[in-house]
């Protein structure tokens, strides 16, 4: 639905016109899985798929909010009832923002909001931090608040994690709020140091697919949760602040200090090996070389992924699987995993067979048909009108 679209559902809903139109995008992660909140190293890109909000601001503490792609009416809330774990639908995440702005001392005094997304939802291709960002960002310009894009980032990630209840790392917002079109960001997770890094893949001949495998993931789900938990123990027992505190050349060492931890030693031996596979792409990427290189280090990144983190599942790997023996360069599962998407580097030329191998692999394993489509790395959030 585009910007046109919303602004007209706005006005068929509130009676009047918008004060203005904003877009965030959904994201793909290239590599660094799991790595953002142990302080580490991400490289997500944004996507075209975008959540598109048209909001007015109000002055008398009421939030209402309405998405053209839920069979819902308006929903009606008073900002002085918003309340970590109030909220159980998908208002908690537009409604968590307001509250972690205000809680941060912003003066929002109320809104009218109409959103609509292409984002696909519970593909692990972030359709709650677009929802997030798209709010924070009208919020911003609404009421003047002058938050920077890593700012509005970090306050939509308090949203998530206190208000939903998510306890997921600050890699999403970021990507949604501050990528460029054109490139990949390198993230730092621990200082927010941004870098943009170009990434052409048509201009070499390449195409990144992004297959949904249909099958739903929860961030704010037991699994995912003890993931984190573990890392953290991890980190605890190795006396360091975050696990991206261990040197690569220094795993075997710390692995062998954890001792009989055969759960925590998985995770830590995932995190720090996943962050050197983001300093591999990076300089791969940066370097001017091949692009070509980095198909492998996507498919060590799912292996890691599947076997040490757990957290893949047989459609996931059905994918990689299926790419790898069709033909494609690097293959792996990408988002927080139990479910979501996978993605393939592949020559162009060899697109149209992968996807139809990659369709008929579901078709006879009895799996819900996936949904393929090319990731072009694209803008971030922004006022559309």
């Amino acid at each position: 639905m585009g910007a046109q679209q919303v602004r007209e559902g706005f006005v068929r809903l509130y009676g009047a016109e918008p004060d203005g139109v904003w877009a965030a995008p959904g994201r793909v992660n290239l590599i660094g899985e799991h790595t953002d909140y142990n302080d580490g190293f991400v490289m997500p890109f944004a996507l075209p798929h975008i959540a598109v909000a048209a909001v007015s601001p109000r002055t008398d503490g009421v939030l209402r909010l309405h998405s053209a792609d839920l069979d819902s009416g308006v929903a009606e809330l008073r900002l002085d009832d918003l309340s970590p774990g109030s909220d159980s639908k998908w208002t908690a995440y537009p409604a968590g923002v307001v509250w972690a702005l205000r809680e941060a001392g912003h003066p929002v005094t109320g809104a009218d909001v109409h959103l609509s997304s292409t984002v696909p939802s519970g593909a692990g291709l972030s359709s709650s931090a677009a929802i997030e960002v798209v709010v924070a960002l009208a919020l911003n310009d609404l009421f003047g608040l002058g938050l920077q894009g890593w700012q509005l980032a970090r306050l939509c990630q308090r949203a998530e994690n206190v208000y939903v209840g998510a306890p997921t790392g600050i890699m999403d917002q970021t990507a949604s709020a501050c990528c460029e079109a054109g490139h990949a960001l390198f993230l730092d997770t621990r200082d927010l140091s941004q870098k943009q890094i170009p990434l052409d893949l048509a201009a070499e001949g390449l195409r990144l697919l992004v297959v949904d495998t249909q099958v739903t993931h929860a961030h704010s789900g037991g699994e995912y949760g003890k993931r984190r938990a573990g890392c953290e123990k991890g980190a605890a027992l190795l006396g360091v602040d975050a696990l991206r505190d261990i040197a690569y050349a220094d795993l075997d060492a710390a692995l062998d200090r954890l001792g009989d931890e055969e759960e925590v030693r998985r995770l830590v031996r995932h995190v720090v090996t996943e962050d050197q596979r983001v300093e591999q792409v990076v300089a791969l990427l940066e370097s001017g070389g091949d692009t070509r290189a980095v198909g492998p280090v996507l498919t060590a990144g799912h292996a890691s992924l599947r076997d040490d983190f757990r957290v893949s599942c047989p459609e996931l790997d059905l994918v990689v699987d299926t790419a790898l023996a069709g033909g494609a360069l690097g293959a792996r599962m990408t988002g927080g995993g139990f479910g979501g998407s996978a993605i393939v580097l592949a020559e162009a030329t060899d697109v149209e067979g992968l996807t139809k191998a990659v369709q008929e692999a579901f078709a006879v394993a009895g799996y819900k048909a996936p949904r393929v489509f090319e990731a072009v790395p694209s803008a971030g959030a922004r006022r559309l009108g």
